[in-house]
């Protein structure tokens, strides 16, 4: 079984991929962000070193992805590659940050890789409005996310909808205004009730 968390920043996958994989007993996998050697020099200057970033994280996720393929384990996914391909890359493209010869690059590369390995069984999309999550930006304290600007997370946001309305598979859509999973443990209860039949429904099929 492979479930994959997408959402904007601050929307609480991380959160909710430990909580899940704690109740199912799922081997939790998290972003590598972190362990992207352009993830500095982005910062410092994010239009000559975007390409390079997303190239970099689309390799780091397709070997990730491919390793947990065949190991056969049940796995609860921190990000999935849909929320790189299909809402920051295109954001960055809009920004003037990426090219468009870079995107129509990263795309095909994308395209040819992904379709190598199965969809996720269950994709669950957190929706939040911004000041949500710049709630709980706020709340983490994360350094790299201090400088966030409302516009930025504004047309993240308007992107990751987009996506949603036109993802192709399974999909189970939690809004975070609804559902205070990390305080309160009914509503995590609800949210895993409602994967459980999500569950069941991929069993019959």
């Amino acid at each position: 079984m492979q479930i994959a968390i997408s959402g904007n920043i601050g929307a609480g996958k991380t959160e909710l991929t430990r909580l899940l994989s704690k109740h199912y007993g799922y081997r939790a996998i998290h972003g590598q962000a972190e362990e992207n050697p352009y993830l500095n020099s982005f910062t410092e200057d994010m239009r000559r070193w975007s390409f390079n970033m997303m190239v970099y994280s689309l390799y780091a996720n397709i070997k990730q992805l491919s390793e947990l393929q065949a190991s056969g384990e049940s796995f609860i996914r921190d990000r999935s590659l849909y929320d790189d391909a299909c809402v920051f890359a295109p954001n960055l493209q809009s920004m003037g940050l990426m090219t468009t010869r870079d995107l129509n690059t990263y795309t095909k590369l994308f395209e040819m890789t992904y379709s190598l390995l199965p969809k996720p069984d269950l994709l669950i999309y957190l929706r939040g409005d911004v000041p949500s999550l710049i709630r709980h930006i706020q709340k983490r304290g994360r350094d790299l996310e201090n400088s966030i600007r409302l516009d930025y997370l504004t047309n993240l946001n308007n992107r990751y909808e987009t996506w949603a309305e036109n993802y192709e598979g399974k999909m189970l859509v939690v809004d975070i205004d609804e559902y205070d999973f990390v305080e309160d443990r009914e509503d995590l209860g609800m949210i895993i009730n409602r994967i459980d039949a999500e569950f069941n429904s991929l069993f019959k099929q």
